[in-house]
C-alpha cells in the first residue's frame, strides 16, 4: 500500500464581499488555478455571529465519482489490459480504528444494506493533481478528506440514500493504527475538523471516524482525486455544466480560476473542466461551499453522459476511460479489482434515480465551524435501520419475535443490572432521580440485583438496554421484557460490562413505559434532494460577471 499526498499552505484572499473562514489555504496561488482550500490544526472559535456566512446546507453528490469509475471501468475491461486496470486500483484497509459496529440485520429475504463510503483527498501526489490547485514545496505532505459521503444502498436495493458531512465539522476522531508503519494515532484530545481523520493513517480512520459518530457499518470507501475525474471528461468529450449568468471567475487581485462562460448550459473539457473544478470566485456567495457545490454538479453531470454513452462507440476512448477511472482510486481490499467494481455498479445502477435522496448532515454553527444537530442523529438512525429517505418505503409489518438467544436468561434474581439516568437532552435537564425509581421497579419484579449507577448521566433519546457479550443476550431482553421495553431496545456493546439500562429521554417520568411512535420522517434540514433532479445551475456572484 502507498499512500503519498502534496499539501500547501498559502493566503488565499477572498473576493471583496465573500465571507471569511478561518482556515489554511493550498495551493500556488501563481499556476493560474484557484487555491485550494484545507485546515490543519483549527479553533472552534469562530467569526462574530454578525459576520458569518449564511450556511447553505449541500448536497455533496460524489455519488457521481463512484458510479462514473465503476461505468468506465466496467466498459474498458472488456477490451484490454484487464490485470493492467486491476493493477491501477490502489488499495488500503477498511477500518482502522479498534471499535466496531454490529453488521444488520437480514431482511425477510436474507438481505442486508450497502454502505459505501466515498471520500475526496485534497492530496497532490501527481503532477496532475498538482495543477488543480498543489504547491510542488508541499508534495507528501498529509492529506485531508475533504469531502466525505456516505451512500447507503437499501437491503432490497431498491432506493439508495447519500448523507454528506461538512469537512469543518466538528467531532472526536478515534485512535487508529496506521497499518503500513504501525504508526498509532492517539484519539484526539477534543472535537477537531473531521477532515483531519484522513492524516491519522490513511481512509480506514475516516471510516472509523464515521463509524464512531453514527453508529453505521461500513461496509467499503472509494477514494478518488480529481485529476483522473478532468481526464475523464476528455475521454467522454465533454460534460455539461450550467451557470444562471455570464461568469469571469477573475477579481481585481488577480485571484480566480480564470473560468469564462456565457449564462446556460455548456460542455466543458480539459482546462475549462479544470477551471470549473477550481472555481471559488464568481460563485454564490464565494465560498468554498460554492466550490464544492460546483464540483458536484459537474461529476453528476458526468454520470449522466456515462450513463447515456455506456457503449462508447471507439475503443481508444474505452481503454482511454478505463485507465483514467482506475488509476483515480483507492479502495479497500473488498473493491480491488474491476470485477468488484463492475459487480457494485450493477447495485448502483439498478436504483431508478427518483429512488436516490441525497442530503447533507443537519448540522449548526460552533464559531465559523458547525456541529451535528438532533436532526443529524435522526438522520442517521433512519440510515441505520433501513429507512428510505424518501419516505417511498413499503409499509413495513411488525418486527417479528427475534431469534431466542444462544444462552437463555439466568433467573431474575441472579441478574446484575446497572441503571443510569440518560434523560437529559439539549433542551432538557436531567430528570431527578430516574434511575433509582426505575431501579425500584426492578427490584419489585424480583431483580434484586439491579442497582442504580448516579456516576454516569448519559444522554440517550431512547431508553435501552445494552449487554457486552452473546452470553449475557438473554439476561439483558428478559430485563427490558419486563418493563416493557421492545427487544429492538435491547442492544449489544463493548462500551459497557455487563447488562445497563439507560433510561432516555423518551421516559421522564412515570412507571410504566410507553414506547415511543417513530417518526421516520427525512429532517427538514437535510435539504434532501431527488436523484431526478437534473435542472442545477450555479448561481453567479454578480461581482463575477459581464456583459
Amino acid at each position: 500500500m502507498t499512500r503519498s499526498s502534496v499539501q500547501g499552505e498559502d493566503t488565499d484572499v477572498g473576493a471583496a464581499d465573500a465571507p471569511e473562514r478561518e482556515e489554511a489555504v493550498r495551493g500556488d496561488g501563481d499556476n493560474g488555478v484557484e487555491d485550494t482550500e484545507g485546515t490543519t490544526e483549527e479553533s472552534a472559535e469562530g467569526a462574530p455571529e454578525g459576520t458569518r456566512p449564511r450556511r447553505r446546507r449541500r448536497v455533496l453528490r460524489w455519488t457521481a465519482v463512484v458510479l462514473a469509475v465503476v461505468l468506465a471501468g466496467t466498459a474498458g475491461a472488456g477490451y484490454l489490459y484487464y490485470e493492467h486496470l486491476n493493477d491501477n486500483i490502489k488499495q488500503d484497509v477498511l477500518n482502522l480504528g479498534d471499535s466496531k459496529v454490529a453488521a444488520p440485520t437480514p431482511n425477510a429475504a436474507g438481505q442486508t444494506p450497502l454502505n459505501i463510503l466515498v471520500i475526496g483527498s485534497d492530496a497532490r501526489d501527481s503532477e496532475e493533481n498538482q495543477q488543480l490547485g498543489g504547491a510542488r514545496e508541499t508534495f507528501g505532505s498529509t492529506p485531508l478528506a475533504d469531502v466525505q459521503m456516505l451512500v447507503h444502498l437499501s437491503a432490497d436495493r431498491s432506493n439508495m440514500s447519500v448523507v454528506s458531512m461538512p469537512r469543518d465539522t466538528l467531532l472526536e476522531i478515534p485512535k487508529c493504527t496506521d497499518p503500513d508503519d504501525g504508526k498509532v494515532h492517539p484519539a484526539s484530545e477534543g472535537r477537531v475538523m473531521t477532515n483531519q481523520s484522513l492524516g491519522h493513517g490513511g481512509p480506514g480512520c475516516t471510516v472509523a471516524t464515521w463509524q464512531e459518530l453514527t453508529g453505521i457499518r461500513i461496509d467499503h470507501f472509494v477514494m478518488v482525486d480529481f485529476a483522473g475525474v478532468v481526464s475523464m471528461a476528455d475521454a467522454v468529450g465533454g460534460v455539461p455544466v450550467c451557470v444562471d449568468a455570464n461568469i469571469h471567475s477573475r477579481d481585481a487581485g488577480g485571484h480566480g480560476s480564470g473560468l469564462k462562460l456565457a449564462k446556460g448550459t455548456h460542455p466543458v473539457k480539459g482546462e475549462q473542466a479544470l477551471q470549473w473544478l477550481r472555481t471559488r470566485y464568481g460563485f454564490e456567495d464565494g465560498s468554498d461551499l460554492a466550490r464544492a457545490k460546483a464540483q458536484h454538479m459537474y461529476l453528476n453531470s458526468m454520470v449522466r453522459v456515462l450513463r447515456e454513452n455506456a457503449t462508447l462507440s471507439s475503443p481508444n476512448k474505452l481503454r482511454r476511460l478505463a485507465e483514467e477511472a482506475t488509476a483515480a482510486l483507492t479502495v479497500d481490499p473488498g473493491l480491488d479489482s474491476v470485477k468488484k467494481l463492475y459487480d457494485l455498479s450493477n447495485e448502483l445502477r439498478a436504483v431508478k434515480p427518483e429512488r436516490i435522496t441525497m442530503t447533507t448532515m443537519p448540522n449548526r454553527y460552533v464559531g465559523a465551524r458547525v456541529e451535528p444537530t438532533e436532526d443529524a442523529e435522526q438522520l442517521f438512525r433512519l440510515v441505520r435501520e433501513d429507512i428510505a429517505l424518501d419516505g417511498k418505503d413499503a409499509k413495513k409489518k411488525p418486527d417479528a419475535e427475534p431469534e431466542p438467544p444462544a444462552d437463555p436468561a439466568a433467573s431474575d434474581d441472579e441478574i446484575a443490572v446497572q441503571v443510569r439516568n440518560g434523560t437529559r437532552t439539549d433542551d432538557l435537564g436531567t430528570a431527578p432521580g430516574r434511575a433509582n425509581t426505575v431501579t425500584g421497579l426492578l427490584v419489585d419484579r424480583g431483580f434484586t440485583k439491579a442497582v442504580a449507577d448516579p456516576s454516569v448521566l448519559p444522554s440517550e433519546d431512547r431508553t435501552v438496554v445494552r449487554y457486552p457479550s452473546a452470553d449475557l443476550e438473554g439476561d439483558a431482553r428478559r430485563v427490558a421484557k419486563s418493563l416493557g421495553i421492545p427487544a429492538s431496545s435491547v442492544k449489544r456493546s463493548t462500551d459497557v460490562s455487563g447488562v445497563t439500562l439507560v433510561v432516555g429521554a423518551d421516559w421522564r417520568e412515570g412507571t410504566a413505559y410507553k414506547v415511543p411512535e417513530s417518526d421516520d420522517s427525512t429532517p427538514e434540514s437535510a435539504e434532501a434532494l431527488n436523484g431526478a433532479d437534473d435542472s442545477a445551475c450555479m448561481h453567479v456572484n454578480p461581482a463575477f460577471t459581464w456583459s
